[in-house]
């Protein structure tokens, strides 16, 4: 099919801008720098032994991350691919008006690490995981050591922060009601 003549400039032009756009890497903005807000999921039911939705504790703990971040400039949320973690992660998403994007679980922390910070270069991105995964998620995106966590624990948040300068700190916090021992 040939287009008429009237489109073919704009129809390259397009083309054209679409294709650098593609190669482009995005700068990290000074002004709102690159974060990572990584919990686990919150407390789960005991519906469904391989893939348990939350408990009635852990909707109120998600509608509170949900409110906590509010005010944040979330640019993505990423959830692995179980009930719980979606359901900790989509009211946040909600509020954002976000598409949730899973992940695999049981994948390389290294690999997925590189990958987010390659792909968001400033906004704060929520990341949802497991007891098992979020400590070497953690590690991963900010090169330093972090604590292992306990099966009974629902609250920690950990905050990884970029600076202009591309270097990590990280901050832990709590957040809802406590949980754990």
């Amino acid at each position: 099919m040939r287009l008429p003549s009237r489109f073919r400039v704009p129809a390259l032009t397009l083309l054209a801008s679409l294709v650098a756009a593609c190669g482009t890497v995005p700068s990290r903005d000074a002004s709102t720098p690159l974060t990572f807000v990584v919990v686990r999921h919150a407390e789960k039911a005991t519906d469904d032994p391989d893939d348990p939705s939350l408990s009635p504790a852990g909707r109120t703990r998600a509608s509170a991350l949900a409110a906590r971040l509010r005010d944040a400039p979330l640019v993505a949320a990423y959830a692995t691919e179980f009930r719980r973690t979606q359901q900790t992660a989509q009211p946040v998403a909600d509020a954002h008006r976000l598409q949730l994007t899973a992940y695999y679980a049981r994948g390389p922390a290294g690999e997925i690490a590189a990958r987010w910070k390659q792909a968001h270069r400033s906004g704060t991105v929520l990341v949802v995981g497991h007891s098992n995964t979020v400590p070497d998620l953690v590690a991963a995106l900010c090169g330093c050591a972090t604590d292992a966590m306990d099966e009974t624990e629902y609250d920690r948040m950990s905050i990884v922060r970029f600076d202009a300068d591309g270097r990590a700190r990280l901050e832990v916090q709590r957040y809802g009601a406590p949980a754990g021992p």
